[in-house]
């Protein structure tokens, strides 16, 4: 309905009657809008557009109206407030786009939008750091399901853009774009950029949009306007562009002019030319384009004319001088060092196909140079790099955010015949040297472009030394390799600030030229096509110095290095580990053995062989964000094939279709050890909790000992404290390839240690002096305690105890060692018994050691009676022979003789003891002996005495 409504409101006098107008629900198309007197559709005018039916929002000086950003922090404080430290972070307006915030707080742009049929919007977005998630969903009173490929904002290529769209539903849409920030590490994030947001779908617009200022548009009925060209100008709803006065300059869509600075040395650059007929090439200068200086004006500079003549520099290897001064790739078959004629490869060797560059006298033909422009400015038309005789260099752009871009294309790699029997996966490799030179906080991208996606691979900020970086190629695919160089973020003149990229050598190049010939195998004798061709040697043969044959590689030996001529390129695997049947590489198959003190120990760890995990945490950054450290560690792989997998996860999945398919996995990574960083789900008021930032830990498998070093890679065992002294611990050694921090790559060290007290599969830990599980960023330590890690039990590991004897049986028991520190292996044997007799064997022994001691007496007993009655026998005759020889006996006297000794003899009252007995005995020997004395000296009695003194 239309309703007069009176200018004033106290005069209401002949106002119009209500009308009925149009139905709202029409819509007028592009270029048009409703012309609210009439109803109709009416055209814009010059210096206007409309879309119609649909919203377009393309200026953003200022935040527009309508919309909102929101900044919250979802992670609570220590006692449950609201944490107060997002107050200043928001969407930010650039001009040509939007930006989102750096840090981590969660930022919202809200926005509503009836609609009154169904609908669309799409917006223009650059998303290229990972490190920040970028959602975007759609409410209706409650939040819309939408799949994970609608709500997650897919990653774009540094200084890229990209387009997001989504279908809406009629009525009232709220719509939200979402950062948030994971600052784990301390490295800044890229922001979000966001531009060109339309929507479809409302009923109509009343009026036209007016073109913002450095637009127009000159025709009537316009849907869009078109930025003004370089060194003109407008102001708002503008139908045409105005020229720069004199000495001012614009670039295209500006909308104003600038005074033109006089010029200085940031103002021109160097460029070699081509090399002419007589090999020189020349020096010259060009002046920045669009050139905004002025040259003759007080304190300008003016560009430098003089010519500089200089040799130029000879053809990279796999070229040819020509007559004309242009260096020539060499025919198939040949080859060349770039500064002789191209040499026919002899028999028995092929050519090494690739790209070395290393003289920059023009860029090769596959090479490409661009300039990209962050904010969508023209910076087509400049050089990104120029070459610099022995270098090739960035170059000027247009500003100092502008992505200085330099692609080589490969369309793809063929492994040469000697190297057939290689089947580790590596097709190609490629390595260059470079050098930063920054006053600002400059970055280098080094990427690869392939059908499928765009990789980052590795990226360099601030200056760095000259240095070489090499990239191995497991795909063979055609690939464009891109290093991009960025002065800084921030428009600022840093028009010194460079990049010198002084070499490029790519492998294996499927239509590469030589450089050198390789040996390679040749056709045996004995075959139907023998002759000087190369053939293909199989997996795992290597070939003979001498013959040229093919010969298989030695047990436990994988082909290493890039070469497969000669012996040496079998590489012995390392301790621990033996080499599948390709020879390809080594890996252990969690077993192991170790000798000591004259007894093997063997470990049997395949319990332990499936992928385990261990979180860390929780830690937290500057501003509270909780988060954990996952590491996903596959001690032996299967057969050396990596199984841990860490993930990173942009998805937001509900607790109902957790299940499905439907997530969405931007980045994996597979290793022996891998490590992501987890946001818990109720750290940032997510749903599930986010996985990013993964990482490989161990590439390739180096080998299982019970030493601390190897290699270069120290396990470092005062790490992990109390290690038993009976089972030594077994180290297991990783590493892999080099990156920007790590020279020598990241090299993990996993510490195997027997516990009984643990489970089989055992329990892992980090040291606790090292709670990230590393101290220098590159080599990691874990410890994996488990009683799968003790060595299978042996004969040495128990004793054997004997029972008493109990009813003629005696039982004999097994028992293990304590502590018991071995697993599975032998079993104790089972309980025995045995008969025995009721006397125990040491009574038997006292019994007859008794026995024969009796027996031992009584024979001395009787030994010494029978020689006392022949000593009697003997006296008796001495004293019979004295009375025959002698006079009569004297009569008794009890008193001595003069001289005489009184007898020793004792006569005892009563019976004589033992002892008398014995005397009795020595005081016969002693007569006897006089008796046999006085025989000796012919019966004279007087001698006796003299004889037995010394006696």
């Amino acid at each position: 309905w239309r309703v007069a409504i009176p200018l004033s409101p106290s005069s209401c006098s002949d106002l119009p009657s209500p009308t009925r107008g149009t139905d709202c629900s029409f819509s007028c198309p592009a270029g048009m809008f409703l012309e609210m007197s009439t109803q109709q559709c009416t055209p814009c005018a010059a210096g206007s557009y409309s879309l119609g039916s649909g919203l377009r929002f393309d200026q953003w000086d200022a935040i527009p109206a309508g919309f909102t950003s929101l900044a919250s922090f979802l992670d609570p404080g220590p006692r449950g407030e609201d944490v107060q430290a997002c107050n200043s972070s928001s969407w930010t307006p650039q001009g040509v786009y939007l930006e989102s915030n750096r840090d981590e707080c969660t930022v919202s742009l809200v926005y509503a939008v009836h609609l009154e049929k169904k609908g669309s919007i799409s917006f223009t977005y650059q998303y290229p750091d990972n490190n920040i998630f970028f959602e975007f969903y759609v409410s209706q009173c409650q939040e819309m399901a939408q799949t994970d490929d609608q709500k997650w904002i897919k990653i774009t290529n540094n200084g890229e853009w990209d387009t997001h769209k989504v279908n809406l539903k009629s009525g009232t849409n709220i719509l939200y774009w979402r950062t948030t920030g994971i600052l784990v590490g301390g490295k800044m994030v890229k922001p979000v950029l966001l531009k060109n947001i339309q929507i479809e779908g409302v009923a109509y617009t009343s009026e036209c949009f007016l073109c913002r200022p450095g637009w127009f548009s000159s025709a009537p009925g316009s849907s869009s306007c078109q930025p003004c060209l370089s060194n003109t100008f407008s102001t708002k709803g503008a139908s045409s562009c105005i020229s720069c006065p004199e000495h001012h300059y614009s670039h295209e869509g500006w909308a104003e002019c600038k005074v033109r600075p006089p010029c200085s040395e940031k103002d021109y650059f160097q460029i070699h030319t081509a090399c002419d007929s007589e090999g020189k090439t020349q020096v010259l200068y060009r002046w920045v384009e669009p050139k905004i200086c002025v040259e003759n004006i007080t304190g300008a500079v003016e560009l430098p004319t003089t010519v500089q003549s200089e040799p130029c520099p000879p053809c990279n290897p796999g070229y040819y001088n020509s007559n004309s001064n242009d260096c020539l790739p060499c025919p198939p078959g040949t080859y060349s060092d770039g500064t002789y004629v191209c040499i026919e490869c002899p028999a028995g060797t092929e050519p090494v196909l690739g790209y070395e560059y290393k003289w920059w006298n023009v860029l090769p033909s596959n090479m490409k140079t661009s300039c990209f422009n962050v904010g969508n400015s023209k910076c087509d038309d400049m050089n990104g790099w120029a070459v610099a005789g022995d270098h090739v260099r960035s170059g000027a752009g247009s500003s100092d955010n502008d992505y200085l871009i330099l692609s080589l294309h490969v369309p793809g790699f063929k492994v040469p015949a000697s190297l057939s029997g290689m089947t580790g996966g590596e097709f190609g490799w490629i390595s260059f040297v470079f050098e930063t030179i920054c006053s600002g906080d400059c970055e280098l991208y080094f990427m690869m472009v392939c059908v499928c996606s765009t990789t980052v691979v590795e990226s360099w900020e601030g200056s760095k030394v000259k240095q070489s970086y090499s990239h191995s190629m497991t795909r063979n695919a055609s690939v464009t390799f891109t290093w991009a160089f960025q002065r800084t973020n921030h428009v600022r003149r840093y028009v010194s600030d460079l990049v010198k990229l002084y070499s490029i050598s790519v492998t294996n190049v499927l239509d590469g030229v030589a450089s050198a010939c390789r040996a390679c195998a040749l056709v045996p004798q004995n075959s139907q096509r023998a002759g000087s061709s190369c053939v293909p040697c199989p997996a795992g043969f290597y070939i003979d110095t001498e013959t040229n044959r093919c010969r298989e590689c030695p047990p436990n030996t994988h082909l290493a290095g890039r070469h497969t001529y000669g012996q040496d390129a079998c590489a012995a695997c390392g301790p621990g580990s033996i080499s599948n049947k390709e020879h390809s590489r080594c890996y252990s198959d969690c077993s192991f053995s170790h000798t000591e003190n004259n007894r093997t120990l063997t470990f049997d760890l395949s319990p332990m062989s499936d992928v385990a995990s261990l979180t860390i945490g929780p830690s937290f950054t500057s501003k509270g964000t909780k988060y954990l450290h996952l590491f996903n560690i596959s001690l032996c792989g299967h057969e050396g094939k990596r199984a841990a997998v860490c993930t990173d996860n942009v998805t937001d999945v509900s607790s109902k279709d957790e299940q499905s398919d439907s997530a969405q996995l931007v980045n994996s990574v597979d290793s022996f050890t891998c490590q992501s960083t987890i946001i818990p789900a109720d750290g940032r008021g997510f749903r599930m909790a986010i996985s990013s930032q993964s990482i490989s830990l161990a590439d390739s498998f180096m080998g299982a000992t019970v030493d601390s070093v190897l290699d270069w890679v120290d396990a470092k065992p005062d790490l992990f404290p109390g290690k038993s002294k009976d089972v030594p611990d077994i180290n297991f050694f990783y590493r892999s390839q080099a990156t920007a921090s790590c020279d020598r790559g990241r090299s993990s060290v996993i510490t195997v240690r027997c516990n009984p007290e643990k489970s089989e599969r055992g329990e892992l830990s980090v040291p606790s002096s090292c709670p990230a599980g590393t101290c220098d960023g590159c080599t990691f330590h874990f410890l994996w305690e488990s009683a799968s890690a003790c060595p299978r039990c042996a004969r040495d590991d128990y004793h054997r105890i004997e029972g008493a004897c109990k009813r003629g049986v005696q039982e004999t028991l097994y028992m293990w060692n304590e502590p018991k520190l071995c697993t599975n292996g032998a079993s104790l044997p089972p309980r025995s018994s045995s008969p025995c007799e009721a006397i125990a064997l040491w009574l038997k022994v006292g019994v007859g050691g008794g026995a024969f001691v009796a027996v031992l007496l009584v024979s001395l007993t009787c030994y010494f009676w029978k020689k006392n009655k022949r000593l009697e026998y003997k006296y008796s005759r001495l004293v019979m022979s004295a009375n025959k020889e002698c006079e009569l006996p004297a009569a008794d006297s009890c008193a001595l003789a003069e001289g005489e000794e009184p007898d020793d003899d004792v006569v005892y009252t009563k019976k004589p003891s033992l002892l008398g007995k014995l005397r009795a005995i020595a005081n016969k020997v002693r007569l006897l002996t006089r008796h046999e004395v006085a025989k000796g000296h012919h019966g004279d009695p007087s001698t006796i005495d003299e004889t037995l003194e010394p006696t």
